[in-house]
């Protein structure tokens, strides 16, 4: 385990990330069948689901389908509230631009994610809102859980659509 990781890891007791991050890859294997394999949940302070997405681009023609944007409208509509400081959410790809800056309008706690996104990422890949002039909000960022699974799940589901056409 990352050390770093391993200290994040220990100040939040509540949230086993590794456990969650393993139920993420699990069910991206079911949502890689027809999209790209990303999928997200929303965790209260009490360590309960409250919000699950996963990519649906293609299956509904929507390019606001991505797997934050679901599971922070589900999160919302549990909640009944748009304010998520006490939760987290956990991805196995880090959100692109557009989830991050959703995720800092949310005014998210904790950001875990998987791979992270050099092409897109918003929280270190490309740019970090996080860190921002422009954020109002402050969240703990935490990327690389089990980042070799959740990268080697993406770059197969890319081979296999290329070996598809």
């Amino acid at each position: 385990m990352n050390r770093d990781i391993e200290i994040q890891h220990k100040k939040n007791t509540n949230l086993d990330y590794f456990k969650w991050m393993k139920s993420i890859l699990r069910r991206s294997d079911e949502v890689g069948k027809v999209e790209l394999p990303i999928t997200a949940i929303i965790i209260d302070e009490k360590g309960r689901c409250i919000g699950r997405g996963s990519n649906n681009r293609e299956k509904n023609n929507n390019p606001l389908g991505h797997a934050e944007l679901i599971a922070l409208r589900q999160a919302a509509w549990i909640k009944s509230d748009w304010r998520f400081n006490e939760c987290s959410i956990i991805v196995n790809l880090e959100p692109c631009t557009m989830c991050a800056a959703a995720l800092v309008q949310a005014r998210m706690g904790h950001v875990i994610y998987g791979s992270k996104d050099k092409k897109r990422g918003g929280f270190g890949g490309t740019i970090d809102l996080s860190k921002h002039e422009s954020a109002h909000h402050k969240m703990n960022v935490i990327g690389g859980i089990l980042d070799k699974d959740c990268e080697n799940k993406i770059k197969m589901w890319f081979k296999k659509m290329r070996n598809q056409k």
